[in-house]
């Protein structure tokens, strides 16, 4: 129970990534609000987990992320974590550095990198006036390491990195902590339904452990950064 007591958002945490760590964080007694667009399928998943509850978010729309942790805020009276798990790639269409249209390069940038910053603003200042509190973002070994394609995708890591670096800094003397997690291919409906077999595999050879990293794992990351 390292996080009894706790208050923690969580971002497109209704599948993957996401759903782990909600999981994961209440197991471990805190109570968390599972942020996503669909409020059925929110509401559905938050009932089958004790401690969690869903609050609504649009990563189209920016403003929700304001109003999200106000929710959380006006409803748990606080926020001690937030955990910016939203991401999104289109490995389509985000090709490599000469073949992806620019708008869609700019739209990946902004998706990813917007989500990080609005929400973290919006909690930073509940934290300030709380003593305290982490911000834990999920980027990606993508944002180290250059890719052979998903040049929107990478560059957008790359940039919440350095997002995660400048908060960590910024907002240390307010008793504030910011963290990234970053995972590489993990096994996540979303990598099944969108890389192809011979990617995966041809990925796999640079891995020690030869196989995927599990939403699990992640999560047990963050649940230790979500901890004291």
């Amino acid at each position: 129970m390292r996080l009894k007591d706790k208050v923690i958002l969580v971002t497109a945490s209704t599948r993957g990534i996401g759903l782990s760590i909600v999981k994961k964080c209440a197991e471990e007694g805190a109570r968390v609000y599972m942020a996503a667009r669909d409020p059925v399928r929110g509401k559905e998943i938050a009932k089958t987990i004790k401690g969690a509850e869903y609050v609504y978010n649009d990563a189209g729309k920016p403003e929700t992320f304001v109003s999200m942790v106000e929710a959380v805020v006006a409803d748990a009276g606080r926020i001690d974590v937030l955990v910016n798990n939203f991401g999104t790639s289109n490995p389509g269409k985000d090709l490599d550095f000469s073949n992806t249209d620019p708008q869609i390069f700019l739209d990946t940038v902004t998706m990813n990198l917007r989500s990080v910053f609005i929400a973290s603003q919006a909690a930073a200042k509940h934290m300030q006036r709380q003593g305290g509190g982490s911000i834990i973002n999920i980027s990606s070994v993508g944002g180290l390491v250059p890719d052979i394609s998903q040049v929107g995708y990478g560059t957008s890591k790359a940039a919440i990195n350095y997002l995660t670096k400048l908060i960590a800094l910024q907002e240390a003397q307010n008793g504030i902590r910011c963290n990234a997690v970053l995972p590489g291919m993990t096994a996540t409906e979303a990598v099944e339904k969108h890389l192809s077999d011979n990617f995966r595999n041809l990925f796999l050879k640079h891995i020690p452990l030869g196989r995927m990293g599990l939403p699990q794992e992640i999560a047990n990351a963050v649940c230790y950064f979500a901890g004291d």
